[in-house]
């Protein structure tokens, strides 16, 4: 076996792991409610609100930084598109009868996480310009990402490359914002 075969093989190991591990979480019911209002918020409905709010408080003035958001995300949605159908990587409950699925999931691949990738997406771009956000940002993003894992939809790996998919979409798009 080629070292690349092993450290695959690690990852595949170290990410099964830690997914039944936090995925056991949802078996108590509060958790598996909470997690489940979490997630559900994630499929877009706290961006848009918080999108309306930001708009209520600061007016014209948050428009350009909203609109680059949006338009990012779109860009996130497309490659994250792309990336479940090139992949075409199961989701744990599919493959793992131990894995128990806490929430319906939104299409039928794994990898990467969009869920992760929106949340670390809008907590950067929206952190960056209202920082007074950011503690309210940082542990529902956490929560989001968090979520996807405990209700048995993603691997641990989903997750950070989304994360990493995000961070990079809104790092270059607040680069090039004029």
């Amino acid at each position: 076996m080629s070292r690349w075969q092993s450290t695959v093989l690690q990852v595949q190991d170290w990410d099964l792991y830690w997914c039944l591990r936090l995925n056991r979480y949802s078996t108590r019911q509060a958790v598996a409610r909470t997690f489940k209002l979490i997630s559900r918020l994630g499929d877009g409905w706290f961006w848009y609100g918080l999108t309306l709010v930001i708009l209520s408080i600061y007016g014209m003035h948050a428009l350009p930084l909203l609109g680059q958001a949006w338009l990012t995300s779109i860009t996130g949605l497309v490659i994250y598109k792309l990336l479940k159908h090139k992949t075409l990587r199961p989701r744990p409950y599919q493959v793992h009868q131990a894995v128990m699925l806490g929430e319906r999931p939104l299409d039928h691949f794994s990898f990467p996480s969009g869920h992760t990738l929106h949340a670390v997406l809008f907590t950067v771009m929206l952190g960056t310009d209202f920082p007074v956000l950011l503690p309210i940002l940082v542990p529902f993003m956490l929560l989001v990402a968090l979520s996807r894992v405990i209700l048995g939809l993603h691997y641990p790996t989903d997750v950070i490359m989304g994360a990493v998919i995000g961070a990079t979409l809104s790092g270059l798009s607040l680069c090039f914002m004029l």
